[in-house]
Formats: structure tokens, sequence, C-alpha cells
């Protein structure tokens, strides 16, 4: 078996006992990459030299006795939005081709210190503006989209080629491509980790975090990226929990909370089933189901739609003001609906997300997670990126794949997908199990309790190095 193959922990024990060499993983990874990227495009820029020369660096320090962690020496993907010291950072844009930051951002720099490698920036959808990322394929079928806006960073893990790498999400652009290329996506909750340095979809609906094979991976790698940053201010001075610690828990006595409407509506019947499987496995795990009305559903895609749009435009507004012909069409227009956007309009929208909050707040009184499907749909053609639905009604990928991920966007709390089944044809599913605020660790141990529980990963795993 391959070192790409293994998981991330018994890559970690592999060179903290010195067995392997942080070189040896890297090479690995790489190795991989070259194998899967000429079917998959899911790197921008591949950065093997500087891989290279930090396994070397990783390697002297194990040696000297200075072992940084379970991270230390593993190799990492990163979203083109992240700023990378010496690396273009082009947000997969023609605005940016150019752009080679000084300074690294927030994230990556504390996944350094951490000691993770970095092999290369991935693919996104331009300025993380869609959810379907076109430059790039699926690693179980690549002729269907990754999803986006994350999708190179998606497809990265599922082929094998790392086993994490960082997403952004503004309105489900981790947790989208996460269930799509059948891997674990965490979104925090708003605040829990520092953006600075990150390109902004929208400041007040953006949130880091990372896609992974597993919990487990996604615990650590979270873990390292959060903690208050003066330099943001949208992030929140609590304490960092230990991520990990905890996980094998169970959940007994977790209280569950199944939508009976909003996440049930307009909905694949495979993805319903797969909903269904999961809280099925998870109440005989001993978790308590208790059926919910999610609030105010009818205000939440407008809520979402109202506030991104003119943040985005103001963020781009010097691009969109000089050179728009820059930009592709489909943001371009986009922004510039933005742009277009009252004022009052958007005023108003920050006022609905306040009740839309406070109402969530009152559902989660009795219940501690909710559980629901990541998405309404499996992954589109890349060639014809709608969901067609029995009625003959056809909806654009985009809008379909947010409407069960925005929610947690709007809301601030923290959101995980963990891949719960596939298609008949193949095809992963997802399901999202939503928390309280910075209660990463319990949707963690539900999560973990899920897929310890069931087939899946164990049948993601097997597949891996088939994938693409």
């Amino acid at each position: 078996m391959e070192l790409y193959e293994l998981p991330l922990l018994d890559v970690a024990e592999k060179i903290r006992s010195r067995e392997v060499s942080p070189v040896e993983v890297t090479q690995s990874a790489l190795d991989r990459l070259d194998e899967v990227e000429p079917l998959l495009g899911a790197f921008v820029t591949v950065t093997g030299d500087l891989a290279l020369e930090q396994a070397k660096a990783a390697e002297k320090e194990i040696g000297d006795g200075v072992y940084r962690g379970p991270l230390h020496g593993i190799p990492l993907g990163v979203k083109d939005l992240y700023d990378t010291a010496g690396v273009a950072t082009t947000s997969s844009s023609g605005q940016r081709t150019d752009f080679v930051p000084s300074v690294d951002c927030a994230s990556v720099a504390k996944l350094y210190d951490a000691g993770m490698i970095l092999i290369g920036k991935t693919h996104t959808h331009e300025f993380a503006s869609g959810a379907t990322t076109p430059t790039t394929g699926n690693p179980w079928a690549p002729d269907r989209t990754p999803g986006g806006s994350s999708g190179g960073s998606g497809a990265a893990v599922g082929a094998g080629v790392v086993h994490v790498a960082l997403g952004s999400d503004t309105g489900g652009s981790i947790r989208i491509p996460a269930a799509l290329c059948g891997t674990v996506g965490l979104k925090p909750t708003f605040g829990r980790a520092s953006r600075v340095g990150v390109a902004s979809l929208s400041w007040s609906l953006d949130h880091v975090g990372p896609l992974s094979r597993n919990v487990v991976d996604a615990a650590l790698t979270m873990a390292a990226m959060s903690g208050y940053d003066r330099r943001d201010p949208g992030t929140v001075n609590v304490p960092v929990p230990d991520m990990v610690s905890g996980l094998d828990a169970g959940v007994q006595g977790t209280r569950i909370g199944i939508p009976t409407n909003y996440y049930t509506e307009r909905l694949d019947p495979e993805a319903a089933a797969a909903a269904v499987s999961a809280a099925a496995t998870l109440e005989g795990l001993g978790a308590t189901l208790v059926e919910v009305d999610v609030p105010m559903p009818e205000h939440i895609i407008p809520t979402e739609w109202a506030i991104m749009m003119p943040e985005a435009a103001a963020y781009h507004q010097d691009y969109l003001r000089n050179s728009p012909e820059k930009f592709t069409d489909e943001v371009r227009t986009l922004l510039e609906i933005g742009a277009a956007q009252l004022a009052t309009d958007y005023v108003n929208a920050l006022r609905l997300r306040t009740l839309i909050q406070a109402a969530w707040r009152d559902m989660f009184m009795s219940i501690d997670v909710l559980l629901a499907p990541t998405l309404v749909a499996p992954a589109t053609l890349r060639s014809d990126p709608f969901v067609t639905w029995p009625d003959g009604e056809v909806e654009a990928a985009t809008a379909a794949y947010v409407r069960y991920s925005a929610p947690a966007n709007v809301t601030g709390l923290p959101s995980l997908s963990v891949p719960a089944g596939f298609t008949e044809s193949g095809l992963p599913l997802g399901v999202q199990i939503i928390g309280k605020p910075f209660a990463e660790n319990e949707i963690l141990r539900v999560g973990r309790s899920l897929e310890a529980n069931t087939d899946v990963v164990g049948k993601i795993a097997a597949v891996t190095s088939k994938a693409a």
C-alpha cells in the first residue's frame, strides 16, 4: 500500500517514529498528484520544489527531537483564495494571475507552525462565486462536478492526493464539494477561525475550514487553524478546545433534530434515503431523534443572497470599475447585480438574519444537533450543471446545492458534512450535522459515531487509489 493511501494518523505515527520521512510522504503525494491531475485539474499551482524543501526541513526537525504533533510532515492542499507567501494566489481569476503575496494568511501560517507541507494551490470557482468549479472534475466521475467553490480541494482529497485541503464556506463551499467528492467537510462557527489573508466573498458569511478523509483529520486541522485574531473583527475570543479528545464517546442520550420541513423539499430520493439511514444508525447507537420544524424557512435563501451579493460587490469594487473584462461573464454579472442592490435591502437583510438566528436558537433548545442532507442532489454533469426535477423544473446547480447548506452560513452555526452513502450509479452522498455556537466538538463526535458505524468511509478508503 502506498503512503498516500494510509490514514493520516498512521502516516503521522510512521513519521514520528522515523519509520518513514516527511520527504517520502510528500513524494508519495506528489506522485499521486501527477497520476490524477491530468484528468481532474484540481490544482492551479503545484509547489513540488517548495514541498520537498519543507519536507526536508521537517525531517531535520524531527531528527533533532522536535516533533510538533500529528500534522508534522503531512502534505496539505490550499484553496487558491488563501494567501501563501511567495506562491501565486490567483483565486482562479484573470484579475489576479500575477498576484504573489509576501505574507502567509493566518490559517496557512498556523498550519505551517503545526508542521504541514504545502504541495499546491487548489482551484476554486472564480473568487468563490459559485458551487461547481468548472475547471475541475469529480474524482468519482470526472465528467461530473466536484462542487464548489472549494472544488479543487474536494477533488484533491477525494482522489487521495492529500489527507487534508483547505476550503472556505460562504453558502456551503466546504460542505458542497465534501458531499459530492465523498469527503468530510467542516464549516466552523462564525468567529472560530481567522480569515485574514483569505480573499473574501462575503465577509459576514465567510468561514474557513478543512476538507479531509475522515472526522479525526478534520478535528486535528480545525483545532490547529482556530483562535482569536485581533486583525479579523469577526473572530471571537473563546478558548479553542481539544477537538480530538472525546470523539469516540458515542451519542448515547444525544438529542438529534430531524427536520420535518425545508430539508425535505425538492430533495432527490437517494439523498433523502441516505439521511434517513444515517438517523436510524445514530438512533441505534443510543441517540434520541426529535422532530423539529425549521423556523422561517422562506427567508433563509433570500437573506443569504441579499447579504452576500452587495458584500461581494463592495469587496471587488475596484476590479469591477477598472478591469471588469477580466472576470468571467458569470461572476461579473453577479457582482453587477450586487452593486445595483439598494442599501435599504441590504440593511433589512441584516436585520432579518438576526431574527433567523434567534429563531434557530429557540429550535436548538430542544435538541443538541440537527441532522439533514448536505445537498438536494448528487453531482451534476460538468457540461450541464443543472438539476432536473420529476415535474420537469430545471434548477441551476449552484442554486440547488446552496439551498441546504446556506442556513448554517446565515445562522453562523457549525456544520459538518460526512459521507452517508452512494447513489445507485456510485456517486457519493452526504449528510450534515449542524450544532450550537462553538459546539464543534459535539458535531464532530456525532459525525465520528456515524462514520465509525457505517461502511461508507471504508468503501471510500478502499477505492481511493482507484478514484479518477
